[in-house]
C-alpha cells in the first residue's frame, strides 16, 4: 500500500475513534476521557492535511519548482505538531475548570470499554503505518504513526486512572490525568515541529548512511580509478528522497571519456545501494598538485 492509502486509513480510523471516545466521555463525564477525545480530533485534522500535502509533494517539477515539491512533506509534520500543542492547551483549560469544580464520574465500564476499543484501532494502524514509513522513508507517515502511538499510551493511562477514581474517591485524579495527557502530547508536538524545521533546513543523511556513501565511493575509486580522490562529500534529505554531492580531484591529463566513465561508475555503485538517491558528481582536474585523500 502506498502513502496515500495509509493516510486514507488514518482518516477513517480517526473518525471511528472520535465517535467511540466522544461516546465514552458522554457516558462518564470524565475530563480525562474528554482530553483523549480531543486528541483524536487532532488526529483527524492532521491526517486530512497530510493527505493534501502528499498530493502536493508528489507533483512533478515545474518551472517555478525545478527541484520538485518534496519539502511540502515537512509542512505536514509541522502542522500536526502545532495542532497537538493547541490540543494540549485546550485540555489543560478543561482540566483546571474540573479541578476547581470536581464532579463524580458515571458509567465507567462503558466509557473504559469504548476507549479501549478505539485504542486497539489506533494501535494496529500506528504499527502498520510506522513500518510503512520506514519502507517509504516518509516523514508524513512517521509523524502520523508516532502521534497515534502517543494516543495509544495516553488512552491506556487515562483509562487506568479513571478506573481508580471510584476506588480511591479522589475526584481530583481525573483532571490531573488530563493535565498529564497534555504534558505528554506537548512533548510529541514539540518534537514534530522541531523535525519539520530541521528538514526544511536540509538536514544531512544519518551518519551511518553517510559512512556507507563514503565507503562505496572510496572503494570504487581504489578499485577502478586509483588516480582520483574524493575531496568533498555533502548529503541532504528532502522529504523521502536523499541527495549526495561528490567532488573528486582527477589528473589533468584524463580524457573526457575517462572522466565520464568515473562518473558512471560512481553513479552505478551509489544508486545500486540507494536506488532513490540523486547523485551529483563534480570532477576537478589537477595539474601537478598532489591529490587530497581526505574529504574536506
Amino acid at each position: 500500500m502506498q502513502v496515500r492509502g495509509y493516510l486514507k486509513l488514518s482518516v477513517a480510523a480517526a473518525v471511528t475513534t472520535i465517535s467511540l471516545k466522544t461516546a465514552a466521555w458522554a457516558f462518564t463525564g470524565s475530563v480525562g476521557l474528554l482530553s483523549d477525545a480531543l486528541e483524536s480530533f487532532v488526529n483527524l485534522a492532521a491526517a486530512v492535511f497530510a493527505l493534501w500535502i502528499v498530493g502536493i509533494a508528489d507533483a512533478p517539477p515545474d518551472e517555478e519548482h525545478p527541484f520538485g515539491h518534496r519539502k511540502a512533506e515537512y509542512f505536514s509534520a509541522g502542522f500536526e505538531g502545532l495542532l497537538i500543542l493547541g490540543a494540549a492547551v485546550g485540555i489543560v483549560w478543561a482540566a483546571i475548570e474540573r479541578l476547581l469544580h470536581p464532579r463524580a464520574l458515571e458509567a465507567l465500564g462503558w466509557g473504559a470499554s469504548l476507549t479501549l476499543l478505539a485504542t486497539a484501532v489506533n494501535g494496529l494502524l500506528a504499527w502498520r503505518m510506522l513500518a510503512a514509513a520506514r519502507t517509504h522513508r516518509s516523514i508524513v507517515l512517521e509523524a502520523d504513526a508516532r502521534h497515534l502511538f502517543t494516543d495509544v499510551w495516553t488512552s491506556v493511562g487515562v483509562v487506568a486512572g479513571v478506573l481508580l477514581v471510584p476506588l480511591t474517591g479522589w475526584l481530583w485524579l481525573d483532571p490531573l490525568l488530563a493535565i498529564g495527557v497534555a504534558l505528554n502530547i506537548t512533548r510529541e508536538g514539540a518534537s514534530l515541529v522541531h523535525r519539520s524545521v530541521d528538514g526544511l533546513m536540509d538536514r544531512a543523511m544519518a551518519p551511518g548512511d553517510q559512512a556507507q556513501v563514503r565507503e562505496l565511493v572510496e572503494r570504487t575509486l581504489a578499485r577502478q580509478h586509483a588516480e582520483a580522490a574524493l575531496t568533498r562529500l555533502r548529503t541532504r534529505i528532502v522529504g523521502s528522497r536523499r541527495h549526495a554531492e561528490l567532488r573528486c580531484d582527477v589528473p589533468s591529463q584524463w580524457t573526457m571519456q575517462r572522466a565520464a566513465r568515473l562518473r558512471q561508475d560512481l553513479l552505478a555503485e551509489l544508486q545500486g545501494r540507494f536506488p532513490d538517491m540523486e547523485v551529483l558528481v563534480e570532477l576537478h582536474p589537477l595539474a601537478d598538485a598532489p591529490l587530497q585523500e581526505a574529504a574536506r
